[in-house]
């Protein structure tokens, strides 16, 4: 059993906030696969109608221009309050333009039943979100303490800065961060020399694992004690413990579900259960003395392949 944000979860593997995860039909369904958890799409009272929603395919994952559910607040409420009758295991994920306007959603959620609640506030799709700082981390983070007593999350995205925000938003009255939101990336189109999408939006995927990871390690070193939702590149079970390892309570699933979603959750959750699950084989190489005359050495230059395993 592992316990978060005040909810008792068969397993720490937690479907995260996106597209898959915009209908309650859906949410019912990933539980019912096996689902420790769902985070909903993000709720948002006045989410942008303007912009060109889509995802480009990478190799290593996507990256998306999408921002908050499109659905209206009332009828968010309505989900919510139909999957707390059930008491199903669902944390709201919830943004707004202003802290006021955050705080009173919030006040609005807690009203129908939900437990918990994951603070989507660095979404870097939207022009505040590229440039997070502390002091925006507190001014949303204190107005929803103050509003409700529901436990929630304050979703961050690695990088620069992450350390000062997740203390101040633990300051502020967070009861756990999540690391981490997508991360600035660009893919050029090959014919046109442009960038595909238009401009910088979120990377989410195996990519991202590594440097979740560091974070998660740099958190803990510096003595951060709030517990902390990992988010970023699982693909199997030996991910999920891989961060687990590194003191994470969960860990968050979601770009891997854009291909067999049903099927690739109920892989990721029994190799979770039984420790198993692909091991990642790393390449690495080290080069000493290369000079501009030719190749180093022999033995100055060593290549090794480490497959990783449990």
């Amino acid at each position: 059993m592992t316990h978060v944000l005040g909810l008792d979860l068969a397993n720490p593997v937690v479907v995260g906030s996106g597209l898959l995860t915009d209908q309650e039909r859906n949410i019912r369904r990933l539980l019912d696969t096996g689902a420790g958890a769902v985070v909903t799409k993000t709720i948002h009272p006045s989410p942008p109608t303007d912009l060109d929603e889509r995802i480009v395919r990478l190799p290593t994952g996507m990256i998306n221009s999408t921002t908050y559910s499109k659905r209206s607040v009332d009828h968010w409420l309505g989900i919510l309050r139909s999957l707390a009758r059930d008491g199903l295991p669902v944390i709201a994920s919830l943004h707004a333009d202003t802290p006021a306007e955050l705080a009173e959603l919030a006040v609005e959620v807690e009203a129908t039943g939900c437990r918990a609640l994951e603070l989507g506030i660095s979404c870097l799709n939207e022009e505040a979100g590229l440039d997070d700082t502390a002091e925006r981390v507190r001014s949303y983070t204190a107005a929803v303490r103050a509003a409700t007593r529901l436990p929630f999350s304050v979703k961050l995205a690695s990088g620069e800065g992450l350390n000062a925000r997740a203390f101040t938003a633990a300051r502020a009255g967070a009861d756990a961060v999540t690391v981490s939101d997508t991360l600035p990336a660009a893919v050029v189109h090959p014919e046109t020399g442009e960038l595909e999408l238009g401009g910088v939006f979120g990377y989410s995927g195996p990519g991202v694992k590594p440097l979740v990871l560091a974070s998660l390690w740099k958190l803990r070193r510096a003595g951060f004690q709030l517990p902390v939702l990992a988010s970023g590149g699982v693909q199997s079970g030996r991910d999920v413990h891989d961060y687990l390892r590194l003191g994470a309570v969960v860990a968050q699933v979601y770009t891997a579900l854009h291909t067999d979603m049903y099927d690739t959750l109920a892989r990721i959750v029994a190799e979770t259960g039984t420790g198993t699950g692909t091991g990642t084989e790393t390449e690495t190489e080290t080069e000493t003395g290369a000079g501009i005359d030719g190749p180093p050495a022999s033995g100055e230059r060593t290549r090794r392949a480490v497959e990783v395993r449990s």
